[in-house]
């Protein structure tokens, strides 16, 4: 008892220090005390989450021998032919407004390339992650136009010379993910338009450009949870496990420059890049204190969000370091956590709401909300917006109407005075307002606006001109 009581005390105290601030680099050269060796070990394991949740994540999409409707073997495209299933929960915070077409490459030994067909007037956004959920490159309707274009993405130890006519993209990481997203307004006639946009990409390894290529089949590991969520198996890791795992993919995928000084917390602990995992230097710790190390970093990223940004009209969101994080290590763990894939925000920004205009926690069981814009005050984008649904875990609320969303493509009842009430509840506010109807669960919700390529001269989210108006529950 004496010993869980120990653990415990010192638990709350790293506690504290996790959620202070984001990382910093430990005070001093010394053999660290048991607290600050806690402390670095939750830094670094923030630090690696979006590593490992991107190769977990990896495994699950790539898991199958052929290509089918969720999963396409490494280096061959995915292409959904619909909006993600209210069921899927691969990745947190899905869409009900792009067809995602999306592929995952290891240019560890040669680079792959990538091309895409001429998209005309369609919206759409292909950018290129790192292992680290940095968005290296961004080619979309916003940065490269709709014309045919042809990359090749390089490995950052790669020299050499290629095809004429190809742009080269040069990948700071093996591990590369496409996530391509299309537009598309879910009608039958503009899947099908889509679906024939899609069949027009290809990707190849360099070695067969301009050669006849079929891929060859995926490698299949049967012990891979394919059912889990990706969030759920990640924060179930033990510590030696979770560390043993980062270990092995900083071999291929590692730290920048600027890592430098987590790099050196790394060594306390076992951790060097390009070496396999030290276990031993872990024994050193306090048996039953270093099993609390995940869920201290666990919570530590999740309250973070109160901190990542000043809440406007109730809505959360950070116009800087998304998509490209630099040492904001804790914000990209938060994202990989709540929003896998997040785009830089000249190509789109994603205000959060966890409390109604009177702070409290939004509750589908017994409240009845209305976000409410005035006459003309609709987001203000070159792209698209949308306001998502979804639950308490960021997933999508399953509903009688299969909606998901409310957006620009939604033909909205206006008010007499030409402003437009949005109604989030769980049951229908009648025939005449359904339309305006973005359905609820009965229970905690959190919605979620999206503004694709918001526009950046006032009215602007960007610069602060425009802001989401509040949702407040109804009268």
């Amino acid at each position: 008892m004496k010993r869980l009581l120990t653990v415990l005390c010192i638990a709350a105290v790293i506690l504290t220090v996790a959620c202070s601030s984001s990382p910093q680099p430990s005070s001093s050269s010394k053999a660290p005390g048991l607290e600050q060796a806690m402390s670095d070990a939750v830094d670094v394991y923030i630090y690696g989450y979006p590593l490992v949740t991107m190769d977990m994540t990896r495994r699950q999409f790539t898991n199958v021998a052929a290509a089918d409707a969720a999963h396409a073997p490494m280096g061959q495209i995915l292409k959904l032919r619909t909006y993600p299933a209210v069921d899927n929960h691969a990745v947190t915070a899905p869409n009900a407004d792009t067809l995602y077409t999306t592929a995952w490459v290891d240019v560890s030994s040669e680079p792959w390339i990538f091309s895409v067909p001429d998209m005309g007037d369609r919206y759409y956004l292909l950018p290129m992650l790192s292992g680290w959920t940095d968005v290296f490159q961004v080619p979309g309707k916003r940065t490269t136009g709709g014309k045919a274009q042809k990359y090749a993405i390089t490995g950052h130890g790669w020299s050499g010379t290629l095809p004429a006519g190809v742009t080269e993209y040069k990948s700071p990481t093996a591990m590369v993910w496409i996530l391509g997203r299309i537009y598309c307004i879910g009608t039958p006639a503009d899947y099908a338009a889509v679906h024939t946009l899609q069949d027009k990409f290809s990707l190849v390894p360099l070695s067969s450009y301009g050669k006849p290529y079929t891929p060859a089949p995926g490698t299949v590991d049967a012990n891979f949870d394919m059912k889990t969520g990706i969030r759920d198996q990640v924060d179930a890791m033990s510590v030696n496990d979770y560390f043993n795992y980062l270990a092995r993919l900083m071999k291929t995928n590692p730290p920048a420059a600027a890592d430098a000084p987590m790099v050196e917390k790394m060594k306390a602990i076992g951790l060097e890049p390009g070496k396999d995992f030290d276990p031993s230097k872990l024994g050193a710790f306090d048996r039953e204190a270093i099993k609390t190390v995940p869920k201290l970093a666990q919570v530590k990223i999740m309250e973070y969000f109160k901190k990542a940004a000043e809440p406007v009209n109730g809505w959360m969101y950070i116009t800087k370091n998304i998509g490209i994080y630099g040492t904001d290590y804790i914000q990209r763990a938060l994202v990989t956590a709540i929003g896998l894939g997040a785009n830089r925000p000249q190509d789109a920004i994603y205000p959060t709401s966890q409390k109604d205009s009177d702070g409290h926690e939004y509750d589908g069981a017994s409240k009845k909300y209305v976000m409410h814009f005035n006459k003309g005050d609709l987001p203000p984008v070159d792209g698209f917006w949308s306001l998502t649904m979804y639950d308490k875990d960021y997933f999508f609320v399953p509903n009688p109407l299969n909606r998901y969303t409310l957006s620009a493509r939604n033909k909205f009842n206006m008010n007499p005075d030409g402003s437009v009430d949005l109604y989030l509840q769980a049951d229908s506010p009648g025939k005449a307002k359904e339309a305006n109807w973005l359905p609820a669960p009965k229970a905690q919700f959190i919605p979620m606006l999206r503004l694709y390529w918001p526009k950046e001269t006032p009215p602007s989210i960007v610069d602060g001109t425009w802001k989401p108006p509040a949702i407040a529950v109804a009268k």
